[in-house]
């Protein structure tokens, strides 16, 4: 009688060591999934663009082409995701795989909506004088786009968030020098595109800073900061949403002032009525904690995180689409032209929609937590100024780098907490040097790190695509 009971405790174990075999397995197995899924989307994307695009006789080099650009796609989906989702993540005001779903969703709407502005600048702007050259401007662009994604698939690996812009237009100037010549650079485009590389990390980190100084004003250092976040956290989300709709429907549809001017008001109010119905929900019983101050910036946090998902998938299609749009053009593709770059758009925001699902989670924890430690509060900042930044240079159609605009903004944020401290603690007694450089809340090795891999991005991928050129004959 005795015996049976055992049999059962013995079946369990057995069962519980086969199903913790199996789940070991599955970990185990998890990297070589990525790659398998990853490869599986570059050979579709390959099949049925050149089913789609392609009528003459260069195939080859068009499949090629449309493979390097979908790899390119996922590279940068897994090392600009943390651009977006670094700050909220951090903030602990969205879980990594929520984030994640919700980041490849307006990647995808960026680019197919708002994708078409900066693809244009970038088609027509660096090496234009090389266009129209048939299969040696192809074999350019194919060199450009393999050695872009080669680079920032290193940088991934490595853990530094290098700016894709910068590898996608370094690795176009190298390939246009050694295929037709220096001239064939735009230099004072080249000159305009680096001030705007220069430019937008100081003015989001300024804007960072800004909204800082106003949320501590409005909000932080209020007596009762619950009612003072009913007050203004609506009007953040308002705000933010009608930002996304307007620069959406311009991007879109460029309908007149009137028109635009509706669904902005429209979309932000509906923006406003959620967040203050969420909030009166939230705050019924409760006190003015910190948690509770936490729990009421989640919302407007996630909103500027979704807009500066939309606005990343609208500038940075482009690293994607121009030099396949160049590609297309010069091999002469058949087909309507407008169904074709809305195809393009499309192929790469999948792409880097699939590559933040596959690969993004590292450097999202690096931008979240590891350059400076964000609060809800501080990322809030950070993403609504990093947001505002790209989304507009999208509609202008500037390529910027937004990698260097989301970074940009947590260095703002970290140096006014610095400065912050240090005014606070004036009246005090001076603390020991060591002890102020223990105290920085922004780590210099970290930024050391960034800027060095920014500085070599440039001539890294542009020497990289030159030797593509030279050694492999593209």
């Amino acid at each position: 009688m005795r015996r049976e009971p055992r049999e059962y405790r013995t079946l369990d174990k057995d069962l519980s060591r086969v199903t913790n075999a199996e789940r070991a397995g599955l970990h185990s197995a998890r990297p070589l999934m990525r790659l398998g899924l990853a490869l599986i989307f570059i050979a579709a994307a390959s099949y049925v663009g050149t089913g789609f695009l392609a009528d003459q006789p260069a195939l080859g080099i068009l499949a090629a082409s449309i493979a390097v650009a979908a790899y390119l796609a996922l590279s940068i989906g897994g090392n600009d995701v943390a651009n977006a989702l670094g700050p909220a993540v951090g903030a602990g005001a969205i879980g990594m795989t929520a984030g994640l779903l919700l980041m490849a969703a307006m990647e995808v709407l960026g680019a197919v909506i708002a994708g078409s502005a900066v693809t244009a600048t970038l088609t027509e702007g660096l090496v234009g004088s090389t266009l129209g050259e048939g299969e040696a401007t192809a074999r350019m662009m194919l060199a450009a786009l393999l050695a872009a994604g080669s680079w920032i698939s290193l940088a991934t690996w490595l853990g530094a968030p290098v700016s894709t812009t910068h590898s996608v237009v370094g690795a176009i100037a190298g390939a246009g020098m050694a295929t037709f010549g220096a001239g064939a650079v735009n230099w004072p485009a080249m000159a305009m595109i680096a001030f705007g590389w220069i430019a937008s990390p100081l003015v989001s980190g300024l804007i960072a800073a800004g909204l800082m100084v106003l949320l501590r004003m409005l909000v932080l250092d209020r007596e009762d900061r619950i009612a003072a976040a009913r007050t203004w956290m609506p009007v953040i989300v308002g705000l933010a949403s009608a930002m996304l709709a307007g620069v959406a429907e311009l991007a879109w549809h460029g309908s007149g002032l009137a028109a635009n001017a509706v669904l902005v008001l429209v979309c932000g109010g509906l923006g406003w009525l959620y967040t203050r119905r969420r909030i009166d929900r939230q705050t019924r019983g409760m006190g003015g904690g910190r948690l509770a101050m936490k729990q009421l910036l989640a919302v407007p946090l996630i909103a500027a995180a979704l807009v500066m998902g939309f606005a990343h998938g609208a500038n940075d299609v482009s690293n994607v689409a121009a030099p396949l749009t160049i590609i297309l053009d010069s091999l002469s593709a058949g087909g309507d032209d407008d169904l074709r770059a809305r195809l393009v758009l499309l192929l790469g925001g999948l792409g880097i929609a699939l590559g933040i699902l596959l690969f993004g989670r590292r450097l999202v924890h690096m931008v979240g937590s590891r350059i400076t430690r964000l609060n809800a509060s501080r990322a809030l900042c950070v993403s609504l100024a990093t947001a505002a930044t790209v989304l507009w240079a999208s509609l202008l159609g500037l390529p910027v780098s937004t990698t260097h605009v989301a970074v940009g903004g947590v260095f703002g944020v970290g140096f006014y907490r610095e400065w912050r401290d240090r005014r606070l603690a004036a009246s005090h007694a001076p603390l020991p040097a060591e002890e102020r450089r223990r105290r920085h809340l922004v780590r210099r090795s970290y930024m050391r790190m960034i800027l060095g891999a920014w500085l070599v991005t440039v001539p890294a991928a542009a020497t990289l695509a030159a030797a593509l050129v030279r050694i492999v004959g593209l």
